[in-house]
């Protein structure tokens, strides 16, 4: 079972998402909040997995909540959730800690594949939010060390080619290796690092400074 802590200023949202999340059997709303400082307030009372967050929200925002909750709680998972298709809040979080951006408009399905990427150490990012985000992260990488990325020498010097906007074609040519092996190693890849598509493998590159 997922314990999840729910963090939305709006009740009749809180109570949307609650009854969607639930309709999975291996997810639970164990507590809600209504902005980020009582979110911290039940983060002590609870054991909690993960932690659905709003952005905008009064008292305190989504953002300094999520930087205070990694701070305390490192192994919790955060995933934002916002009407915000922000290029600047994404990356702030992503800086701060969350594992996942994703919008208000997703499916219902692509939020509990979300809450589930995040749970797995993947990292979620809506897609339209992906596309924005992309050429700003790309411009900052001082992130966190790739200590513990699961990934061969090979895999990473795939990576980092993928980070720095490089083609499958041009990969190849840079390694000595086929276009096919490549793509073979960038399945692998995704598969390891529970991301979708190239878009992620390039955030994720960045947000690892795996491009440096």
């Amino acid at each position: 079972m997922i314990h999840i802590l729910l963090v939305e200023d709006q009740a009749l949202v809180r109570q949307g998402l609650k009854m969607m999340i639930e309709q999975d059997e291996q997810l639970q709303v164990i507590a809600e909040a209504e902005h980020g400082l009582e979110a911290l307030q039940k983060m002590e009372k609870h054991m909690i997995d993960l932690v659905i967050m709003d952005i905008r929200m009064p008292v305190m925002n989504g953002l300094e909540a999520t930087r205070k909750i990694k701070e305390q709680w490192p192994n919790v998972k955060i995933l934002i959730l916002t009407t915000f298709n922000d290029d600047e809040y994404a990356v702030q979080a992503l800086k701060d800690g969350a594992n996942g951006f994703l919008l208000k408009t997703a499916e219902q399905q692509k939020l509990i594949q979300a809450i589930y990427s995040c749970m797995r150490g993947g990292m979620a990012i809506h897609e339209d939010v992906a596309a924005k985000m992309l050429p700003r992260l790309l411009e900052k990488s001082k992130q966190a060390p790739t200590t513990n990325i699961p990934l061969t020498p090979r895999e990473l010097a795939i990576t980092k080619l993928v980070g720095e906007g490089k083609t499958n074609k041009e990969i190849a040519a840079v390694l000595h290796l086929s276009v096919g092996t490549v793509k073979n190693h960038i399945t692998q890849i995704l598969q390891k690092l529970d991301l979708r598509d190239r878009t992620q493998l390039a955030i994720y590159a960045v947000k690892h400074d795996i491009t440096s």
